[in-house]
């Protein structure tokens, strides 16, 4: 491993301290509708982006978009520099999710500070070799944007997901959403302190995964993958745009944000699945799930249906979670008022 040059550490801490600060204050103002009519915030350039794919190793457009940007030799779009990323490189390879462990639950503080051996999980291994190339995390030298594309089995369409109340994500999604008119693109944000973070895209100074499905593993699907590649094509555009000093004004969006998870019906003893997503749930990711809407089926042939508050399911059925004990996700959806933004002048 690379050795940490002398004062990073007070670096990343104090950039993590500003930047904990700045959420929390953006998030408050949120929650107390003082947003509403904001002044414009300005930022520097964002001139470094990593465009990466194959965290999971057997989510397949990501691999090939990295792949054809490598052939191609795409490592600057206008005034973007920009870094392609084969993020897991041996899960590719056997086009396996991971090889020992998720590489894509590897980059909480706590995991990127720890020691590591050779007999280290090799995600493990790989999240710290990665840290040190487009991070550190909260660092000064942290990629400005982190896109990490992702294929999900659940009927999902196009989704952002991020951790905090980002303008750059946000301004980024308002954005694709006005451009890609015959998509529904959706944003799910999780609440979890960027330290507790623990996916690809925190290690930079903004980031975003980009799910999107559904898409079989191993597979790689036309449609999806041309539903990706323009949805980049424009977050380059609006890169390009904000570089050069383009104003954006604010507006609103919608998000999901993450209320609980659901796991399958089980039995006691066993701990085996003892039913499936009942056919009027499955496909049906973001409809509003209501109390009596039918959720599983058992293999019995009895229906299972929900009592609990109206919310919205999503990552329905994905093949990734069962070993997660995950049959879905629901989530609340919420508005977020965006203030108009610009680069520093």
């Amino acid at each position: 491993m690379r050795a940490a040059p002398a004062g990073l550490a007070e670096n990343n801490r104090v950039t993590s301290c500003y930047i904990t600060k700045m959420k929390f204050e953006l998030k408050k103002r949120i929650e107390e509708g003082s947003c509403k009519k904001m002044e414009s915030v300005s930022f520097p350039p964002l001139s470094r982006v990593a465009v990466c794919g194959g965290t999971h190793g057997n989510e397949m457009t990501g691999v090939y978009m990295v792949r054809h940007l490598q052939k191609e030799k795409i490592d600057k779009i206008g005034s973007v520099s920009v870094s392609t990323v084969l993020t897991n490189p041996r899960a590719v390879e056997i086009c396996r999710r991971y090889v020992e462990t998720d590489l894509n639950r590897c980059f909480t503080e706590a995991l990127l500070n720890s020691p590591v051996t050779d007999s280290s999980p090799y995600e493990l291994r790989r999240a710290q070799e990665l840290n040190a190339q487009i991070g550190p995390k909260g660092s000064k030298e942290a990629m400005d944007l982190i896109i990490d594309i992702h294929n999900t089995t659940s009927n999902m369409g196009l989704c952002f997901i991020f951790y905090s109340i980002d303008w750059f994500t946000l301004h980024i999604l308002k954005y694709l959403q006005s451009k890609m008119a015959s998509v529904e693109v959706r944003a799910i944000q999780l609440d979890i302190p960027i330290a507790e973070a623990y996916s690809l895209e925190s290690v930079g100074k903004h980031g975003f995964a980009i799910e999107a499905g559904p898409q079989p593993n191993g597979v790689v699907r036309a449609d999806i993958h041309n539903m990706v590649k323009e949805a980049v094509d424009h977050i380059f555009s609006w890169l390009q745009e904000f570089n050069s000093g383009s104003t954006f004004e604010g507006g609103e969006v919608e998000a999901y944000t993450l209320v609980k998870s659901i796991d399958y019906p089980r039995n006691p003893v066993t701990g085996e699945i003892t039913a499936a997503i009942h056919s009027q749930l499955q496909d049906n990711d973001f409809k509003l799930l209501q109390r009596g809407n039918p959720i599983f089926m058992s293999f019995s042939g009895e229906t299972v249906k929900y009592d609990g508050e109206d919310l919205y399911p999503f990552f329905v059925n994905e093949c990734a979670y069962y070993e997660k004990k995950i049959a879905f996700h629901l989530a609340r959806k919420i508005k977020l008022t965006l203030p108009p933004i610009k680069v520093t002048g």
